[in-house]
């Protein structure tokens, strides 16, 4: 299923996002500005795109598998998750990265810094119970045993 979905980019010299290949599920988020993230620090990267995520989805902006290896550079908290009303004209999607190296590292104009992925989600109710399973599965860890 295909459909559209609004976008905005900032710098309007950088390319809109693309899908690499056929197989590709992430669209490549690129940076707007030159950022130098010190060593042992977070640090944002503008994405320079702004996306009206559609609702029943979720867009999930993650590393690029080769940007640790390349760059010495992840997401500090695993991903990013866009909300729905994350779409006014000051909600840039900014790329929060790590540097775990020793040497300060450059993200230049223009390069790929994370992907994107829209995820269909559902909103689920609430229903509070006062006793839950009478059989606990263990804790962290407890399949390691098995």
């Amino acid at each position: 299923m295909s459909f559209n979905v609004k976008i905005k980019r900032i710098d309007k010299d950088l390319p809109l996002p693309e899908y690499e290949t056929n197989g590709s599920v992430g669209f490549d988020i690129i940076a707007r500005e030159e950022t130098t993230i010190p060593p042992k620090e977070i640090s944002l990267v503008p994405g320079n795109i702004i996306v009206a995520v559609p609702d029943g989805y979720m867009l999930v902006v993650a590393s690029r598998s080769s940007t640790p290896k390349k760059k010495g550079l992840t997401p500090p908290h695993g991903l990013g998750i866009i909300d729905h009303d994350y779409c006014g004209e000051q909600d840039e999607i900014k790329i929060q990265v790590y540097n775990f190296t020793e040497n300060s590292v450059t993200v230049q104009r223009g390069e790929k810094i994370a992907q994107g992925v829209f995820i269909k989600i559902d909103k689920l109710s609430w229903e509070e119970v006062d006793t839950m399973n009478t059989a606990s599965r263990g804790g962290f860890g407890s399949t390691d045993t098995r």
